[in-house]
């Protein structure tokens, strides 16, 4: 005789909350179309808060509420999770009640008005004005590597892409003429981001004078290549970003995020609205954008305490 199958995510659970488990899962799969991965993260999440209900007298939709969500995550932070856990368990929940309203099983988004805790946040690292000019002029543009790094990473900061979406880039996705790029993200969903004219200058050059070497005749249709005329990846655009900012003597550590970073908190110090940069970042929730407002908050807060005569 087999073995039994393994216990599903909703074992343990009664038949009316496993069965809206499963509908959460297909409604983050089929409208959402976010990723295995980050749906099993949602399932993980959201299957805590259910045992944890069972548990503690909040079990049916009915005793969700803002107590019940904030008694949970007080109980994880007793657990000793850490503040990242807890924001991707608040974000799990925020995603989880909308569901529950459009479904009509909530009268309200019981999260609604749960803030993060501040001692929750990590802030994002960005970089400075200064810093972002000398990394971007560190490539030797007299070396085609300098070249292609060069456009790279005025794409990266032009467009606020992560590293992944950059070095899947195609061809026929950067529209010069025009004057935007195609970006497939996370879960599939793609998003169109204007290009500035440095950065449709420094890629088109690249394009016309650097590629075609790169590429030795070979069939490609990635944008960026190696020498060798492989697609560029991502440990490698890594190693490359770290030596252009040693030549741009930034000391700290850095990574392709920070540009990232970098690109939205600089948005919202010139007055770009958040839902503008969520939108350009491709976040399917504004919560996630929110963070950038804090930081620049911080920002203001050091230039009082360091300008200001009673700061």
């Amino acid at each position: 005789m087999s073995p039994p199958p393994p216990p599903g995510p909703e074992a343990g659970l009664p038949p009316a909350l496993a069965e809206l488990l499963r509908g959460f899962e297909d409604f983050l799969v089929a409208e959402r179309r976010l990723a295995p991965l980050t749906v099993e993260s949602y399932r993980t999440d959201l299957r805590a808060f259910l045992a944890w209900g069972q548990k503690s007298g909040a079990g049916e939709p009915s005793a969700w509420d803002r107590a019940a969500v904030t008694a949970h995550l007080g109980a994880l932070r007793r657990g000793g999770r850490s503040g990242r856990t807890l924001r991707r368990h608040l974000s799990t929940l925020r995603v989880f009640a909308r569901f529950l309203v459009r479904e009509g099983r909530v009268a309200a988004d019981f999260t609604a008005d749960i803030a993060q805790s501040s001692a929750w946040k990590r802030l994002p690292k960005t970089l400075t004005d200064e810093e972002v000019d000398r990394l971007l002029a560190a490539p030797d543009e007299k070396t085609l590597e300098g070249r292609r790094d060069g456009a790279m990473l005025e794409l990266l900061y032009a467009t606020g892409m992560r590293v992944s979406e950059l070095v899947q880039l195609r061809l026929g996705e950067v529209r010069l003429d025009a004057g935007f790029c195609l970006i497939h993200g996370k879960g599939d969903k793609t998003r169109l981001v204007p290009l500035g004219d440095v950065a449709r200058q420094r890629v088109a050059a690249y394009v016309e004078e650097v590629r075609p070497a790169f590429r030795r005749g070979r069939l490609s249709d990635h944008l960026f290549l190696t020498r060798r005329g492989g697609p560029m990846t991502r440990q490698a655009f890594w190693i490359r970003l770290k030596i252009w900012a040693k030549v741009a003597e930034i000391k700290r550590e850095i990574s392709p995020h920070m540009l990232r970073h970098s690109f939205a908190t600089h948005l919202l110090r010139r007055g770009a609205d958040l839902r503008t940069v969520q939108a350009l970042l491709g976040h399917a929730d504004i919560s996630t954008t929110e963070v950038y407002t804090q930081v620049d908050r911080e920002g203001l807060r050091r230039m009082v305490d360091r300008f200001h005569p009673r700061g």
